[in-house]
């Protein structure tokens, strides 16, 4: 399955079409073995005591690309933030990603999810070209997260 992010514009509107890579548990041999070196977004939980997965991270990656972001960002060794250290040290990690070569389509589709996500103070910008955006999502996991 090919993942990735495609788009149809319409007018001043744009529609975006996200195909997700499968939900993977974030050890790292896996990602280094599984995750691309490129350009995209990915979204990292970590799953609570109820079984229940737990956003703690979603953003886009340029230099170094995916693999080395993933990588980073969730192993406690490399983690400055000591409250982010706890969260990676004592639960499961868990992460997908969605390959992406335009900084303009991921700057959409990052401040998209974070609108959603934190209505008010999503802590990005989109890229200003569309006057309305939306979004399509498809994956291969069915995901039910808790804010």
């Amino acid at each position: 399955m090919n993942y990735g992010i495609t788009a149809q514009e319409k007018g001043e509107d744009v529609h975006y079409f996200i195909s997700w890579s499968p939900l993977a548990i974030a050890d790292r041999w896996a990602i280094n073995a599984k995750v691309p070196a490129v350009a995209g977004i990915y979204e990292i939980y970590w799953m609570d005591d109820h079984d229940h997965l737990r956003m703690l991270s979603i953003g886009q990656t340029h230099y170094g690309g995916l693999r080395s972001e993933i990588r980073r960002l969730t192993d406690p060794e490399l983690m400055t933030d000591a409250g982010i250290k706890k969260t990676l040290a004592d639960e499961e990690i868990w992460f997908r990603y969605a390959p992406s070569s335009s900084p303009a389509v991921m700057a959409d589709v990052v401040w998209y999810f974070r609108q959603t996500y934190f209505p008010g103070n999503p802590g990005v910008e989109h890229s200003g070209r569309y006057r309305k955006i939306f979004m399509n999502e498809s994956a291969p996991d069915k995901l039910i997260w808790v804010p």
